[in-house]
């Protein structure tokens, strides 16, 4: 057995289905893919992952934008999904039968806010950390190393 890398996360699968490990720190999780593509279904699939970091950083970067501001704000609710649909009028895209990632976010804020701040919270959603990310360019650099 090889020694665990000593990064913020790392993965590791086996030969047998898609039962991944993950170790995020001090934290284990377990990412599969449902059976109906060959997967086990023990844990979430790697988009509903990605999709939770982006939920679970909405929701902490509302939370904390309003206890900042001492706002009455009881519970934030954050839904998503993700799909794939044809770009229409994409300036990026290199044909127009291209797909592009989409994801769907609805929120709820819970609380005594009046229509200012609920319309301030929605503004400083997009500016969460993760949000941020999906939306830059991003450089992915990978290497190959041990065995």
């Amino acid at each position: 057995m090889t020694a665990q890398p000593q990064n913020q996360v790392s993965v590791r699968i086996g030969a047998n289905g898609y039962t991944t490990k993950i170790k995020a720190g001090k934290h284990d999780l377990t990412a599969d893919e449902p059976e109906s593509v060959g997967g086990n279904d023990l844990g979430p699939t790697p988009y509903d992952l990605l999709l939770s970091s982006l939920g679970a950083c909405t929701a902490m970067t509302i939370k904390m934008y309003a206890s900042r501001k001492k706002w009455d704000l009881k519970e934030v609710f954050v839904a998503l999904s993700h799909s794939k649909v044809y770009a229409e009028d994409c300036d990026t895209c290199e044909s127009s039968t291209s797909k592009i990632d989409r994801i769907e976010r609805e929120i709820t804020l819970s609380g005594n806010l009046d229509a200012k701040q609920r319309e301030r919270l929605m503004d400083i959603a997009n500016k969460c950390p993760v949000h941020k990310t999906l939306q830059s360019e991003i450089d992915v650099n990978t290497s190959l190393v041990g065995e």
